[in-house]
């Protein structure tokens, strides 16, 4: 499915990949000295699983997921010592990407649409402290009760900023989100890096011009 031609009135962000660099390994690295797991089972077991997504759409606490890393990764630590193992992801901002961010035209609003967790929201917060001001509304999966490539997802956010699917446009690095999008009739650009946002925004005239 094409990209609508219509101009988008909205441009929405996914965080994880695409405005903040993301290395699991680094979580792999910080928990290993504790696991009982070799180094190829800990990156198997530490994935997406049932109680992930329980706890990506606010229906697990965090002292529940961490204990359930704790169990699942055969980790002997404490729970800041697995806190600080999963925060660890979260590398840094793309600098170029957080630009081309802040160059969006006047007046076209940007918003983030993230799945992602009470913990790794803490921690953006906290390390990150200017990224998610930038953005006029921040929906974040463990609030909105809904994780993308659910299309519940998708029309709680257009539903809440008031904009036709065809009006919106979203930036994400994972396929499966963005044909999911399209499927709705969101116009969506996949991302590898920073020039395909910039891209995207410029063929969409989106870009303020210097």
């Amino acid at each position: 499915m094409k990209d609508s031609p219509i101009a988008p009135r909205a441009v929405l962000f996914d965080l994880g990949g695409v405005v903040l660099d993301i290395d699991p390994g680094r979580s792999l690295a910080l928990w290993q000295p504790h696991s009982r797991l070799s180094a190829e089972e800990l990156r198997a077991a530490f994935h997406a699983d049932e109680p992930w997504c329980r706890h990506e759409t606010g229906h697990l606490p965090p002292e529940g997921f961490l204990a359930h890393l704790r169990e699942v990764l055969a980790l002997d630590c404490d729970t800041d010592t697995v806190r600080a193992g999963f925060n660890a992801l979260l590398v840094a901002e793309i600098e170029e990407t957080v630009r081309l961010l802040d160059a969006i035209r006047a007046g076209v609003p940007r918003y983030a649409i993230s799945n992602t967790n009470p913990v790794h929201v803490a921690e953006i917060e906290r390390a990150f402290p200017r990224l998610l001001p930038r953005f006029d509304r921040v929906f974040v999966s463990h609030e909105i009760g809904h994780r993308k490539p659910d299309e519940a997802a998708f029309r709680h956010v257009l539903a809440a900023i008031g904009v036709a699917a065809p009006e919106a446009l979203l930036f994400d690095d994972l396929l499966p989100n963005i044909e999911a999008a399209r499927a709705i009739g969101m116009q969506a650009v996949q991302v590898r890096g920073p020039e395909d946002v910039r891209r995207g925004l410029a063929d969409r005239g989106l870009l303020e011009r210097s």
